[in-house]
């Protein structure tokens, strides 16, 4: 299957990357932006061709990527919409419905809405999909693959539960960023210098994760098991506690995912 990119900003070439590293040549891809700058440098980095129109990058192609800006997606698919002839569409475009990407594709309807995030970038992404009623078994098994490449994947039953994977693994990496911040913070409020602060933050979380992979535990039991009564750990999480950590973790969702929604109604809207 040969695969064209609209757009070859960083998911573009992480999800290349990706691709390559699971047996894809840089024969099988293709990426179209109007930047020559984007251009040299994802071709350098991959090796794929690099075009800088729709006509001439979509020829061949067996699957197209929408993966440029929200706010460039209308005037893309409009270019694309009589050059498709029936191929599969992935948009990864926040925001987009696929209903108002089918509208502007002249009503073309074999699309699947992806919601990805940035650890695609290192092939650790978690990606939610959906498909439209005319994608067949043996497209949502190609999406799979091509997604699967960056990370991992969830197929959702409804596309409102897009907005949900945005509030939660779309916008997700930020918070987590968020709190690594803090933590390296508190570290150096504890009289650690920045270098050894780092470590302890970023270690302390990475090796927290990967033992809740690795465990069949709900995190729940996990935390139990180190939350000894009247110890060091029970007085942390008191604050936490009584600062409704997890109510705030719950809000911060909540308004990323109604901001995807409120994004949905602004840019699909035909002015």
């Amino acid at each position: 299957m040969k695969l064209v990119f609209i757009g070859g900003g960083n998911m573009a070439a992480a999800m290349i990357g990706g691709l390559i590293k699971q047996g894809w040549t840089a024969a099988d891809m293709a990426v179209v932006d109007i930047a020559p700058e984007a251009r040299a440098r994802i071709s350098d980095a991959t090796g794929v061709r690099a075009h800088p129109d729709i006509e001439s990058g979509v020829a061949g192609a067996e699957c197209i990527i929408f993966a440029v800006k929200p706010q460039q997606l209308r005037d893309a698919a409009r270019t694309l919409a009589p050059l498709l002839a029936g191929r599969l569409v992935l948009s990864i475009a926040a925001g987009i419905r696929s209903g108002d990407l089918s509208r502007w594709l002249d009503g073309h309807d074999r699309i699947v809405r992806v919601m990805p995030n940035t650890p695609a970038l290192v092939l650790a992404g978690m990606s939610g999909l959906y498909a439209r009623p005319g994608v067949s078994a043996d497209d949502r098994a190609a999406a799979a693959r091509i997604l699967g490449a960056a990370g991992a994947t969830l197929w959702l039953d409804r596309e409102e539960e897009i907005d949900g994977v945005t509030g939660v693994s779309g916008s997700g990496p930020a918070y987590v960023f968020y709190f690594l911040e803090a933590l390296e913070e508190a570290a150096r409020a504890q009289g650690f210098e920045a270098g050894a602060a780092r470590k302890l933050a970023l270690q302390t979380v990475a090796g927290a994760v990967k033992l809740a992979e690795e465990s069949n535990e709900p995190p729940a039991v996990l935390r139990a098991r180190v939350t000894s009564k009247g110890g060091t750990t029970e007085r942390g999480l008191a604050v936490l506690e009584a600062r409704q950590f997890k109510q705030i973790i719950a809000d911060t969702v909540a308004a990323a995912a109604r901001r995807s929604r409120e994004l949905g109604d602004e840019l699909g809207a035909d002015r």
